[in-house]
């Protein structure tokens, strides 16, 4: 049963972030923001080439000035990965990095000004295919409505949101996705769970300002695992105040609990005891750090002791049961040979590349094999 998700994702109209697919049947996307100064074009690159290494499928660059667009500029030709530019306010900042070749527009219609103005970056998102994405933050509900309900709550994060679609609708634009952010997990997923109910665009999922990268990985897994559960989400994004490697790192992991993404090392471990015949915390961390470039999934598992080690050894591609002075490495489900304990690191290392090695292999060979098959065959 392992990888397999039982979740029947909400049905929703996909769009196009650049070349990465939001909604529909495409996987949920994963995604970050950099952190660096926009201007400083080297080292804003440098970011999202780290992200994208780490898996990121689409990144977010804030664009708060025209000097800014124009850096962005340089960002979008070096860029190995979509770029979401995140603006506020300036329309002609939007228009700028829509001529630029920015892949989405991060915006709110209502916080741009006149209604000229709204159409004039409507109609350049339309004129290159450009989609928006509608952010609404309870930090930055618009007055009236902070009045009406006195508080940020689900029902005034719906409202915003309406208002800012019913623009977009007006000037017949339908290629948008929306957030409903707050940093409150039941206000956020309750406000989520009324959206998807009355719209079928995508979703971009999210806690903002969820906190330190333990507190903020914590409260992001409860509430996006919540809505990722119920087949609510699209698109997500862990906001954390860490390394934004780290957030990718996180949103994957999140995924992977749930089936709904498979990438890199699925590292099952037990937490340890009394029990174990070696150190089963330093192995591992040990491993995950040597493992970190590896994309292609495998599941391993490393158990301490005989008690739980056969049976979770047996349902993965390399296992390890710990054993005195040596341990048991499994293979495919099977016993394979004994490893001397302070040998582990290394030798799982290697069984796993190998693995890996095998079925980056057996792809290639597969893929060779549909090209010179007849057209009516791969049809078929």
């Amino acid at each position: 049963m392992k990888g397999h998700s039982w979740i029947q994702r909400r049905k929703s109209r996909q769009i196009m972030v650049g070349n990465v697919p939001v909604g529909g049947d495409a996987p949920i996307s994963v995604q970050s923001m950099t952190n660096t100064d926009t201007c400083d074009v080297e080292a804003t690159v440098k970011q999202i080439e780290a992200l994208a290494a780490t898996g990121a499928d689409i990144v977010r660059v804030s664009v708060p000035t025209m000097k800014a667009a124009e850096a962005f500029k340089e960002i979008k030709k070096q860029s190995p990965v979509p770029l979401v530019t995140d603006i506020h306010f300036d329309y002609r900042i939007a228009l700028k990095v829509a001529e630029y070749g920015a892949d989405c527009l991060r915006i709110n219609p209502g916080n741009i000004g006149a209604e000229e103005r709204v159409k004039a970056v409507v109609d350049a998102a339309k004129a290159r295919n450009i989609p928006i994405r509608i952010g609404v933050n309870a930090g930055s509900l618009e007055k009236d409505l902070q009045e009406k309900y006195g508080e940020p709550t689900p029902e005034a994060l719906v409202e915003s949101a309406y208002r800012h679609i019913e623009i977009l609708e007006r000037h017949n634009f339908k290629d948008y996705k929306i957030s409903l952010k707050a940093s409150d997990v039941f206000m956020t997923v309750a406000a989520y769970r009324i959206l998807a109910k009355e719209i079928d665009n995508p979703l971009h999922l999210g806690i903002t300002e969820a906190g330190s990268f333990r507190s903020g990985t914590v409260k992001s897994s409860v509430g996006l695992g919540m809505l990722l559960a119920e087949g609510i989400g699209d698109t997500i994004r862990i906001s954390l105040a860490a390394d934004p490697v780290e957030e990718v790192k996180v949103g994957y992991d999140i995924l992977k609990s749930l089936g709904l993404r498979q990438r890199g090392i699925n590292l099952i471990a037990c937490p340890s005891c009394s029990r174990q015949q070696f150190d089963v915390i330093k192995t591992v961390n040990a491993l995950e750090e040597r493992l970190e470039d590896v994309n292609e999934h495998l599941d391993v598992a490393v158990i301490g002791c005989v008690v739980n080690g056969p049976g979770e050894a047996k349902e993965v591609s390399v296992g390890l049961t710990g054993g005195f002075k040596k341990s048991m490495l499994y293979q495919n489900g099977e016993k394979s040979h004994k490893v001397a304990n302070e040998d582990l690191v290394d030798e799982l290392e290697l069984q796993i590349r190998q693995k890996i090695a095998e079925k980056l292999a057996q792809k290639e060979e597969k893929a060779k094999g549909a090209e010179q098959l007849p057209i009516e065959e791969i049809k078929s």
